[in-house]
């Protein structure tokens, strides 16, 4: 049996070989302390679960859910939108329901690229970002993240050439995995450069509440440079705010065509989700917002006792403003080969972590560590870390 050549570049996934190594692991009898995936182990709200378990016992939420039926939820979104970044959006045509905004990532490139066609995505970067190009058969050109660059890309090294064939960017802050938050100026210059050059550009924004600077704290929304919404789309999840994963919601805003090409793409591949989790969703994002401000305290928290135990077995590394990730530069001899790294790590105590290596090349040295455990516990895993080193 033959299969697409576009199969080709999904065989291997950070993700999935990490699982396998995890799997070793355990078989051999370890503890395992799994810090290599974000998923969040905060529990929903229960205005969440109750508003999800009232619609199971109507009848009217049993069937198809089609874009009319959705209209609750995308005015919710809109609203939620509105509020917290001052910029009116329209729920019939600059909102669409997605199942997370890993859909949205995945399936817009199909509505965008030709075979051939470039999409400019980021160096490291989340890893279905690359896989919707290569569904869609186009070029990936991946624009390096730097330290010395604040891990955001420099627009003026991007090929003419391949500029002349570029669709579509893909940005994310704050990021994963490197935690790195940008500023609107950054958005700003995103939004000339891809108008300029006429290309869509996309924001996936995950980690829109999970900062840690001032209470009350705001970062940018790539609409707040792009307020006509000329070029420019943005996918929303409520996996990290409300600790929605495993319901599977999220939203993509704005430009209007976008939206619409996006939609043609969803229609031919499915319908939306059940309607409860809408319902849900709903109770998340107009019921009261203190329950997200807990749960960035918690994440808070984490970071600095995981930062502080890294701290003092001597593994400096920075202090992220946001996300749930410590993206942690490899010592010696480990910094060129991430892979090698946590394979062995896991393999020999038991705390799991993702290479830096899957989220691009420019992801080698370094490490990604999920914070979805409480403290004692990343204390206990920062120990075996010790352990390993030494």
């Amino acid at each position: 049996m033959q299969f697409a050549n576009r199969l080709q570049p999904l065989q291997s996934n950070v993700f999935a070989d990490m699982d396998k190594a995890k799997a070793a692991a355990l078989s051999a009898g370890k503890q395992l302390i799994d810090l290599s995936l974000g998923s969040s182990d905060l529990p929903a709200s229960p205005l969440v679960i109750e508003a999800m378990a009232k619609s199971l016992h109507d009848p009217s939420t049993h069937g198809y859910l089609l874009f009319h039926g959705t209209q609750g939820f995308r005015q919710a979104a809109a609203d939620w939108y509105k509020q917290k970044f001052g910029i009116t959006v329209d729920p019939e045509t600059e909102v669409l329901p997605l199942i997370g905004s890993q859909e949205g990532t995945a399936h817009l490139p199909l509505a965008l690229l030709n075979p051939g066609d470039f999409a400019l995505l980021q160096d490291p970067g989340y890893p279905s970002h690359a896989g919707g190009v290569y569904l869609a058969s186009g070029q990936i050109y991946p624009m390096p993240l730097l330290a010395e660059n604040d891990f955001l890309p420099v627009f003026a090294e991007i090929p003419a050439d391949v500029l002349a064939q570029s669709r579509m960017m893909v940005l994310s802050y704050p990021h994963n995995p490197t935690a790195a938050i940008a500023p609107l100026s950054f958005f700003q210059e995103a939004v000339a450069f891809c108008q300029q050059h006429d290309i869509a550009l996309i924001h996936d924004f995950p980690y829109v509440d999970l900062v840690f600077g001032e209470i009350g704290d705001v970062v940018p929304s790539v609409l707040q440079a792009d307020p006509e919404k000329s070029v420019s789309i943005e996918f929303f999840t409520l996996s990290k705010s409300y600790n929605m994963g495993g319901f599977r919601i999220g939203y993509a805003i704005g430009n209007a065509e976008l939206i619409k090409a996006l939609r043609q793409v969803k229609a031919a591949v499915d319908f939306n989700q059940y309607k409860g989790i809408l319902n849900g969703a709903i109770a998340a994002l107009t019921g009261p917002q203190a329950g997200v401000a807990d749960g960035v305290a918690i994440f808070r928290k984490r970071r600095d006792a995981f930062i502080t135990a890294l701290h003092q077995i001597g593994w400096q590394v920075p202090t992220p403003k946001g996300t749930m990730y410590i993206w942690a530069k490899l010592p010696s001899p480990w910094d060129k080969n991430s892979v090698e790294f946590c394979t062995e790590l896991v393999k020999q105590t038991g705390v799991a972590a993702s290479p830096g290596a899957g989220f691009g090349k420019s992801g080698e040295g370094y490490v990604r560590f999920a914070l979805v455990h409480e403290p004692p516990l990343l204390q206990t895993a920062v120990e075996r870390i010790a352990q390993f080193l030494h």
